[in-house]
């Protein structure tokens, strides 16, 4: 299986802007630029689509898992935060932090973060990073 993002990008980095475009049409020339990812700017940028990618990912992975282990997940609320930051002089993603709250029919604590910490651990985004993954799940 294999997915594709367009990125077309005009002018300098600084002063210059681009576009964003997946065939599933969910980013259709969407806008980003050096004030959208380094400042306060509007549009898109790719730590953000990372972050969310990563919030995706890791929350089909936990109601899989949940469901092959016997448990039905009624709501898993994930937010993906990415710290950004200049290491040896270069922008690095140098960690992700999973926020996660579901509910879940008749599951103890132990078993819902040995669960969240496998999902963690195992979704192919997760696993892309060569940065700490760190999580926070609980149950509501």
């Amino acid at each position: 299986m294999k997915r594709t993002a367009t990125a077309i990008w005009t002018g300098s980095g600084k002063e210059g802007k681009g576009t964003l475009t997946t065939p599933s049409g969910t980013l259709n020339n969407t806008q980003y630029s050096f004030t959208s990812r380094f400042e306060n700017g509007t549009g898109t940028n790719p730590e953000e689509l990372i972050a969310a990618a990563h919030a995706g990912c890791f929350t089909m992975a936990l109601s899989f898992m949940l469901g092959g282990a016997g448990y039905e997940p009624k709501k898993i609320d994930t937010t993906a935060t990415l710290t950004l930051e200049q290491k040896d002089n270069s922008w690095t993603i140098t960690q992700i932090h999973l926020d996660v709250n579901a509910k879940v029919s008749e599951i103890d604590p132990t078993t819902f973060n040995n669960i969240a910490n496998n999902a963690k651990i195992n979704c192919p985004v997760s696993r892309l990073f060569n940065t700490a993954v760190t999580m926070n799940a609980k149950l509501i």
